[in-house]
């Protein structure tokens, strides 16, 4: 009867963290529809073209966020009757989480020698810009001004995502709308948009019917409940696409943890646009970026403690260590105290995804032997033992969940990759140089008409609406 009762327990308190869960992606979804109408009534209110081109980029990143999240809150469903069946998840490893981050993005253009060199023909322009997604974290990039002048499109974001793990598909898409010299939004006018009423203070199957509204989610969501990579962008609702300037898919590509390389490499891009598109862009069909991960196995320390090591031959030869397990290694030191005072640690033990580690089934259950060594036969073997037969278990199971996350990671484990921290937001600089005069040539100062961060402006305003809408 008590392990019966233990078990509806842990089943109460499983539904209680589902629940609150399915809340706090309720809540995420309702902040993203108020940004969302936030931003349609400033394009509304747009009367110059760099403004409602980044109010419209605001309404498509807001969109994608919110079909994300749907999707998220229809698997976390799913799950939960799943759970209900009876049906549990499975006892495995569970994998570790990490960072993975994209930098210095390229994408060479390849214009027609006509339009390059002898500067001919009509001036084809547009404003281009790239959304990232790792599962429900969505990134964008400044936009970016391109027409022939440009012999390559940069972006000098750092997009991080913080929270992945080293099964992440990071999906890149490239944007693009075409540049209208005269444009006016006379002929609309601001108007007031209104298009949640008031169902954002109602129950969460009002918020969720709502969202979808919304997102007009009509064909943008599989029949496996995840959102539907397509061709064009994420569709407005039926009263924001007569406003403003509209972005369509240009190109995308999807990155795995196979593309993970500390420096700078290409990979393949899939256009969704032709020549006749008023959109378009000259594409090589590759984009150039810094794409690098630090899986947190890598960075933090995994477990620490006391552990007594066989440093000799003699099998009586044993010293007290204060033993961290940190990213290839074990670290041994005489004390706590020198691991704090940097000092050099008095043995260090090489962990990596081929090491083996085994308990000792001859010696007593007091007393359990914890041997570390490599597949390779030559290499040598190290012997550990600890106090407890209660630290022994939480030292092998630490190893063993190490070691395992290492191979799940791959070669991200193999070298520390930096993640250079973003920089607040730049201005944008018209004047763009060369992919290929960057690489050959030494850099040197850039000039250009700079023009104010105008995606700075959108999003303050976004968020005082968000605040005064409470």
């Amino acid at each position: 009867m008590t392990a019966q009762r233990r078990e509806q327990t842990t089943e109460a308190l499983h539904r209680r963290n589902m629940n609150i869960q399915d809340e706090e992606v309720l809540k995420e979804i309702e902040r993203e529809v108020r940004m969302r109408e936030g931003a349609s009534k400033l394009l509304a209110a747009c009367s110059q073209r760099d403004q409602a081109l980044e109010a419209s980029k605001s309404l498509l990143t807001c969109n994608t966020r919110i079909l994300a999240l749907l999707s998220q809150l229809q698997r976390m469903r799913k799950a939960q009757i799943l759970q209900r069946a009876g049906r549990r998840p499975s006892d495995d490893l569970v994998q570790c989480m990490g960072k993975v981050a994209l930098s210095d993005l390229r994408i060479p253009l390849m214009w027609k020698d006509s339009e390059y060199f002898k500067n001919k023909g009509e001036l084809h322009r547009c404003a281009v810009f790239c959304l990232l997604q790792c599962g429900t974290e969505i990134h964008d990039t400044d936009l970016v001004m391109v027409d022939r002048t440009l012999t390559d499109i940069c972006f000098e974001d750092t997009i991080i995502f913080s929270d992945v793990g080293p099964e992440f598909q990071l999906r890149v898409e490239l944007y693009s709308s075409c540049v209208v010299e005269d444009f006016s939004l006379g002929a609309l006018g601001p108007r007031r948009m209104s298009l949640l009423g008031g169902s954002l203070g109602c129950s969460s199957g009002k918020k969720i019917r709502a969202a979808f509204e919304s997102a007009a989610i009509c064909g943008s969501i599989s029949s496996g409940g995840e959102a539907g990579p397509g061709s064009v962008s994420p569709p407005l609702s039926a009263d924001l696409a007569a406003l403003g300037p509209k972005y369509n898919l240009l190109a995308h590509t999807i990155l795995r943890i196979e593309h993970v390389q500390d420096g700078f490499k290409t990979h393949d891009l899939s256009l969704a646009a032709t020549e006749d598109s008023p959109f378009w862009l000259p594409l090589y069909g590759n984009m150039c970026c810094r794409f690098v991960a630090q899986p947190l196995c890598m960075i933090q320390p995994v477990t620490s403690g006391q552990l007594k090591v066989k440093l000799k031959e003699d099998l009586n030869c044993w010293e007290n260590v204060y033993a961290v397990l940190r990213g290839q290694s074990l670290l041994c030191y005489q004390s706590q105290e020198d691991l704090e005072s940097e000092d050099k640690p008095l043995l260090l033990i090489p962990i990596k995804k081929d090491t083996i580690v085994c308990v000792s089934e001859r010696d007593s259950a007091q007393c359990q032997t914890i041997y570390i060594s490599k597949q390779q036969r030559e290499e040598e073997t190290y012997m550990l033992t600890t106090h407890t037969p209660e630290d022994t278990q939480r030292w092998t199971e630490a190893l063993w969940q190490h070691i395992y996350n290492m191979n799940q990671w791959k070669q991200c484990c193999e070298d520390f990759m930096k993640i250079e921290m973003p920089s607040s937001r730049k201005s944008i600089t018209l004047k763009q140089g060369s992919l290929y005069h960057e690489i050959v040539t030494p850099s040197s100062p850039r000039e250009g008409v700079v023009v104010p961060d105008l995606s700075v402006e959108i999003r303050t305003l976004l968020s005082s609406y968000y605040k005064e809408s409470y």
